[in-house]
């Protein structure tokens, strides 16, 4: 199983997608994490203003097959969350790199962004990952 791989976007090996303007981070699970888990169900989402280190749990996503933590790959303070998703937390199923972002961060440190996989070196982690 594969995915859809945006050029434009940067990736975390947890499967998390970012789209950087400037100093706020777009935040998101990958075409892959989705498809992997199926049809989601539910999502536990985090408030506005919480401050996060790269690597925290922010969130909880659950389908009929799964339930796993969401993880921020970058450090900043959430300056807005999809609360639509919580109503129709498919809606990341069906537009994960549009209408289906979960959280906006006002990013701490931009190097942190240098750290992260672009979509070739992402896509390499995910043919590793199905060859197991």
């Amino acid at each position: 199983m594969e995915g859809l791989f945006l050029q434009e976007l940067k990736y975390s090996p947890l499967h998390s997608w970012v789209k950087v303007e400037g100093d706020l981070g777009i935040i998101g699970i990958s075409d892959y994490a989705q498809k992997l888990m199926g049809e989601l169900v539910f999502i536990e989402l985090p408030p506005v203003g919480k401050e996060l280190k790269k690597g925290d749990s922010f969130g909880i996503i659950e389908s009929a097959k799964s339930v796993s933590d969401l993880f921020t790959p970058l450090s900043g303070k959430i300056i807005d969350v999809n609360f639509s998703l919580t109503d129709i937390p498919n809606m990341i199923n069906k537009s994960v790199y549009q209408s289906g972002w979960i959280i906006k961060l006002k990013i701490d440190d931009i190097s942190e962004i240098d750290l992260l996989l672009n979509a070739e070196e992402y896509e390499k982690i995910v043919k590793e990952e199905n060859k197991t």
